[in-house]
């Protein structure tokens, strides 16, 4: 009953979101409230529906019901809890009922969190969210039921992905969900002010926490897809601009953009236009990442293997969202224009040349990632679009992007003199030149010191924005809002992630050898010495694998346990690469295929200061969290606008 129960939970939802995508909005029409307080009443209902649906599949899982066609394809008796319980997720139609309980659980905030603001705002919002739904819920009850039933039943289920099974795989999607979601909501918001006609300060106001929250956790989200596929995977890297790497990735960008605009329209009543299309787009890309991993169109480690008929739905859904939403703003868009003029030096203006340069680093990878698809789409032909290409366009641009992060934050709002800028343009200066020569001298790579000098840039330019607001004194620091060091935060962040990232490009080394048991290979000073072979069974998986002893010098430095796992239900093997996580080299190996005869192919890594590219996104995150405590950002409790 449990499964039947859940999908007409599922059927209920559908039914709630229909008549919650209407009824507000002919009540914010016909200014009608009752009709717009069944908005905030429905937008709760279809979350608890989905909730007691989830946790329904959830059951279903936990129990091994294999009747469940979804549970037979992507679970087995002999899993972990965990991996019982990530499996859920770890599916196309688990995944998508994920996908619409977060959407749902965001818009049922909004009547929740949002009682102080316009009503008729509220309700149009509350109604678009609601359309979204019924577009997913229809394509989840149509061609991705997770709720089928499969007989004959089978004793034991197909298994999870063995890459899959992973604690890191278990917390990325929720993580990175939690952020495409999330700006499902500024983009209900901007069709709900432009259907109003009114995009104003109180709406920014608003709803900049919930961008806010989006883009942090799709930061999280991001940082753990890489450190997973960094030690699990076990090639050795951090990210390789794979398409659905890209996918992801291109949303964090449009909403860095998002996130700025929308600070100076709540700030300065400006770049209104932007930011209703920056909303539009962020949310858009989250739903070409969907429509990109569930439509066959590429093949990645990261895809959910489906048919292309899937894909034409939600392409179809992709189309009306966005087509639906950018038609509005071309008919709306002479009404958001700016009234008062931005000066290219002051804040306002460095804010623009800093949105306009991620947008043009956003097209860069658009355009890596989608154009061999289209190339193949078009006449057959396979071409890969790879590191290269991405170092020779979107690095530079970023590196543009850097330098002026690092003057912008000292620039008055409105307009402000080039003349106040030199003392500390000096200094910024003065640090860059520092570390390029110190860098070029001892690093020995051009390259690798221009950008560290620019990451050097960066933080001392952020040190000295902070400096100029506190007024270097100890009150000044206590009296900054949250959202000062919410900044803070997020650039120095970005400077330290550059300067890691940097490091790992230029000066990794790594080498490859067939070993037997007490043979070893040297990289670097260090020597990497493979000890005994063992293997047997654990839980799902056989497993063959030794200990790596690490030396410098005649000094043990640690001993890194590597494994190869073969899942007999899939079928499939994976690396378990063996690590020493360190703040200044991290030190990596894994092993292949062999016999204790004729060796056994090993991979060893040396990476400096790979860790700080994760705990610098963490860093970036954390900040995006500390600005929502900026009581500047609070609401009234009672509505003050008719």
């Amino acid at each position: 009953m449990t499964v039947e129960i859940g999908h007409i939970a599922l059927i209920l939802a559908l039914c709630v979101a229909v008549f919650q995508s209407v009824i507000p909005l002919i009540g914010a029409q016909t200014n009608n409230s009752r009709m717009m307080e069944f908005g905030d009443r429905a937008a709760v209902g279809q979350f608890l529906l989905l909730a007691f649906a989830f946790v329904c599949l959830t059951l279903v899982f936990v129990a091994s019901d294999f009747s469940v066609k979804l549970a037979a394809l992507h679970s087995h008796s002999d899993k972990p809890l965990l991996y019982k319980i990530s499996g859920v997720w770890g599916n196309h139609e688990g995944s998508i009922l994920l996908w619409i309980l977060m959407m749902a659980g965001y818009g049922a905030f909004v009547p929740v969190l949002g009682k102080a603001l316009p009503p008729g705002l509220k309700a149009r919002a509350v109604a678009v969210q609601a359309m979204l739904g019924v577009g997913f819920l229809a394509f989840i009850l149509f061609t991705s039921n997770p709720f089928e039933r499969l007989n004959p039943i089978p004793m034991n289920g197909n298994g999870l992905n063995p890459v899959l099974q992973d604690p890191g795989l278990a917390f990325h999607p929720p993580f990175l969900y939690l952020g495409y979601v999330g700006f499902s909501l500024p983009f209900s918001f901007a069709v709900a002010a432009l259907l109003e006609g009114r995009v104003d300060a109180v709406w920014a106001k608003w709803l900049r926490p919930w961008v806010l929250i989006a883009w942090s956790f799709l930061t999280i989200g991001i940082a753990l897809g890489s450190f997973w596929a960094y030690y699990e995977l076990g090639w050795g890297g951090w990210w390789m601009w794979d398409p659905v790497e890209n996918v992801s990735f291109m949303p964090w960008l449009a909403g860095t953009a998002l996130l700025h605009s929308i600070m100076v329209l709540g700030t300065r009543h400006s770049m209104a236009s932007w930011t209703v299309l920056l909303a539009i787009t962020t949310f858009a890309l989250s739903l070409i990442g969907t429509f990109v991993v569930r439509s066959g169109v590429l093949v990645s480690v990261h895809a959910f293997a489906v048919d292309p008929e899937r894909g034409v739905f939600l392409l179809a859904l992709l189309g009306l969202a966005t087509g639906g939403a950018l038609t509005l703003y071309a008919m709306r868009s002479h009404t958001l224009r700016d009234t008062s003029p931005l000066s290219a030096t002051s804040r306002d203006g460095a804010l623009v040349l800093n949105n306009l340069l991620l947008i043009t680093a956003l097209a860069t990878v658009f355009l890596g990632t989608f154009y061999p698809i289209f190339i193949d789409a078009m006449d057959g032909a396979k071409i890969s679009v790879g590191a290269p290409y991405f170092e020779l366009t979107f690095a530079p641009i970023m590196c543009l992007l850097i330098l002026f992060m690092g003057i912008g934050p000292m620039l008055k709002w409105r307009n402000d003199s080039l003349k106040r800028l030199r003392r500390p343009t000096l200094i910024s200066l003065l640090a860059f030149g520092v570390i390029f020569a110190l860098t070029a001298l001892f690093g020995k790579s051009i390259l690798g010191a221009i950008v560290l000098g620019l990451s050097a840039w960066l933080a001392v330019g952020t040190c000295i924005a902070l400096g100029r607001k506190t007024k270097w004194s100890l009150k000044g620091v206590r009296a900054q809002p949250a959202a000062t060091w919410g900044f803070v935060g997020a650039h120095l962040g970005m400077a330290i992630f550059t300067a890691a990232a940097t490091s790992m490009s230029v000066w990794a080394e790594t080498d490859i050898g067939t070993l037997k048991p007490g043979e070893s290979l040297t990289l670097s000073g260090y020597t990497y010495t493979l000890q005994d072979v063992t293997g047997g069974k654990r839980d799902n998986y056989d497993y063959f694998g030794g200990d790596i002893r690490v030396t410098k010098a005649g000094r043990n430095i640690a001993t890194l346990s590597t494994e190869r796992r073969y899942f007999p239900v899939r079928n499939q093997i994976t690396t378990e690469a063996g690590l020493r996580l360190s703040l200044g080299q991290t030190l990596f190996a894994s092993i292949g295929e062999g016999d204790p005869e004729g060796g056994f192919v090993v991979q060893v890594y040396r990476h400096p200061f790979v860790v700080w590219i994760w705990l610098s996104a963490l860093l970036m995150a954390l900040s995006g969290f500390v600005s929502l405590a900026d009581r500047r950002l609070h609401l009234p409790k009672r509505e003050p606008i008719e």
